[in-house]
């Protein structure tokens, strides 16, 4: 079954739904646009909002590492989860962006990823090709396929069977993991709470079950309150066309009870310990620049993938994953840099379409043509 097929079912499966969640839901475009001028007051003051989060982040009962590097990241969480450990991950784009997964096995430990789509990416050994359904470029029938070769079980080609089969596979890992690695979609300053968004239910495990949770993401998703990181939740699931999301899930600190003398202690029957390792890799540098600065602004909502006539017609392949489609053009630059983006940035035809479906409203096409000057000037 070709990409154009996959495609194009995921496409009439996402897009008609998003617009109907856009029309139901009115209220939602105002809340992008409160959303997007927060998060420009973060970008122009970057290095302060990270010190305020990293203080509430202590302040809660959880332990704070900024890292400059991916490679520092990567060790970063070495150093925590240690050798011969069952690691579970939550969907994270910065753990594919820093190959921590790859890391971690290097030390030992079993690790297994528990979104549905990550999980059918690790087990053919490939790259997610969308930012919110990695394995979009999997027809029903190849993911079954998948699973009878690497699992060795009979799967119908459906999506009930296949969801089915690796849930059961999953929980089991779930539930005897060590530890578990979540990403975030918005950190709260003020607060040092953790925000996901999610539908599966797996990221809710992931961040309970294991006595030792790790938060593992870029230092712009922090936005300035706890309400604004529930603001930013459900703009991303609207505009990702899935509105109400299943869960909305909120971290802060390790598990605690009250309920003796409302004396808090730590830990209840969640996680005994909360770390959260924020990532730079390019993104302060980024924030600094006077036209790559607005690509942090990006909430990660995949749209800008499917009205995009490049990614569909160079079968995803445009950008690094994860970081794909117009988006991705952005992000290879500021986590790869130019050398790496330029060539996809030559690709981009400048239709526009992206700019317009951003629910940030992000000047896409002014951002990638850059890139492309950047380039030519620099490598040609």
């Amino acid at each position: 079954m070709s990409w154009d097929e996959a495609f194009l079912r995921a496409y009439n499966h996402s897009v008609p739904k998003t617009y109907a969640v856009l029309e139901r839901y009115r209220h939602v475009r105002e809340l992008a646009r409160e959303v997007r001028r927060v998060r420009e007051e973060v970008v122009r003051n970057l290095d302060r909002y990270v010190e305020e989060f990293g203080k509430s982040v202590e302040r809660v009962g959880g332990r704070f590492y900024l890292a400059e590097t991916a490679e520092e990241a990567r060790e970063t969480v070495v150093k925590i989860v240690g050798r011969g450990k069952v690691v579970v991950l939550g969907k994270n784009n910065v753990a594919i962006e820093t190959r921590l997964r790859k890391r971690l096995e290097e030390e030992g430990n079993e690790v297994w990823e528990t979104d549905l789509g990550e999980f059918l990416v690790q087990l053919s050994d490939g790259e997610p090709s969308h930012i919110i359904a990695p394995a979009i470029h999997m027809t029903r029938e190849v993911a079954a396929e998948l699973l009878r070769k690497k699992l060795g079980v009979a799967v119908a080609p459906d999506p009930v069977a296949i969801a089915q089969r690796a849930r059961e596979f999953l929980r089991e890992k779930i539930l005897k993991a060590d530890v578990g690695i979540t990403g975030a979609n918005a950190l709260a300053a003020d607060t040092g709470a953790v925000v996901l968004v999610e539908n599966e239910g797996n990221i809710r495990l992931v961040s309970t079950v294991p006595p030792v949770h790790i938060v593992y993401d870029g230092v712009e998703k922090i936005v300035p309150t706890l309400i604004h990181a529930l603001l930013l939740a459900n703009v991303q699931a609207a505009y990702a066309g899935i509105y109400p999301p299943t869960y909305i899930n909120v971290s802060a600190g390790p598990s605690s009870t009250a309920d003796v003398e409302n004396y808090r202690v730590s830990p209840a029957q969640g996680p005994r310990e909360f770390h959260v390792v924020l990532v730079d890799n390019g993104r302060r540098r980024a924030a600094r620049d006077p036209v790559l600065w607005e690509a942090l602004l990006c909430i990660r909502c995949g749209r800008c993938h499917f009205h995009c006539p490049i990614y569909r017609v160079l079968d995803g392949k445009f950008g690094v994953p994860p970081y794909t489609g117009p988006m991705g053009v952005m992000w290879t630059a500021i986590t790869r840099g130019i050398e790496e983006a330029g060539p996809h940035a030559l690709k981009c035809a400048h239709a526009g379409n992206c700019k317009e479906v951003c629910p940030m409203e992000i000047d896409i096409p002014k951002i990638i043509q850059e890139i492309k000057m950047r380039y030519l000037k620099k490598y040609r």
